[in-house]
């Protein structure tokens, strides 16, 4: 493989999952972890991505109000505005972080009257300007690397609520393996989200389904429904509508 289309795969990986690790890409592309370091810091020194310890990130992620860097935009619009049809008044909903999540709560309605709990500082921003809608924004330690709030502190927070309805971004989703990541700690904040969520949708592009990270969160069986940019009726939601409602 040429170090152009090398490298075209490994920044359309970083903007579908937002972060990606060197030795995975290694993996994947069949080269040292010593050429794809190399590749990142070209890519780095391009402004393309965001170089970190052991991988790089997302752009689009990192810096979800600059429109132009925001990866699928227009798909997301469309879950996000799928996954507002969810809320009614009177709920409590807990949001997790990410630029689809950013999008559906810029489309919450101002008259909406509902309680939102949420991990992401940039999502309770955007809620915050509903006046009906009081935000509750869980604390804990803020990763740099993902723009929500994790640790033991956070966890313990949401063993003390119930909500009505969970909205989660992914990284990966398949029938056979379910909810999947590849970063530990976000991993054991969406454990936590889904067990203290009476209903719990999922929010994903098309390009991630049928898609698996390295670690589990959790079965399909515990998903509510999967609200992605496709049409209802479209073969690759076939196997996941005879598990779980899709929207």
């Amino acid at each position: 493989m040429l170090k152009e289309e090398r490298q075209a795969y490994i920044i359309h990986q970083i903007n579908l999952h937002n972060k990606v690790l060197s030795s995975d890409l290694s993996v994947q592309l069949n080269v040292s972890e010593d050429t794809i370091r190399r590749d990142l810091n070209d890519l780095a020194e391009n402004g393309q991505v965001l170089k970190v310890y052991g991988g790089a990130l997302s752009k689009s992620f990192q810096y979800p109000f600059q429109e132009g860097h925001v990866y699928a935009k227009e798909a997301k619009k469309v879950i996000a505005k799928k996954a507002i049809g969810l809320i009614k008044n009177g709920m409590t909903v807990l949001a997790g972080g990410g630029t689809t999540m950013i999008e559906m709560a810029r489309m919450v309605p101002k008259d909406t009257q509902c309680t939102f709990f949420t991990i992401s500082p940039l999502v309770a921003m955007e809620l915050a300007e509903k006046e009906s809608v009081e935000v509750i924004l869980m604390g804990g330690i803020l990763s740099r690397n993902t723009n929500i709030v994790s640790g033991a502190q956070v966890i313990n927070e949401m063993s003390e609520i119930k909500v009505d309805l969970c909205l989660l971004g992914t990284n990966s989703l398949s029938v056979d393996e379910g909810i999947t990541d590849s970063d530990w700690e976000v991993v054991q904040i969406k454990k936590a989200m889904l067990k203290c969520s009476k209903h719990v949708a999922i929010l994903s592009i098309a390009e991630k389904l049928n898609s698996n990270q390295r670690m589990r969160v959790a079965p399909l069986r515990d998903v509510s429904y999967l609200i992605t940019d496709l049409d209802n009726n479209h073969k690759s939601l076939k196997e996941f509508k005879k598990h779980i409602e899709v929207l």
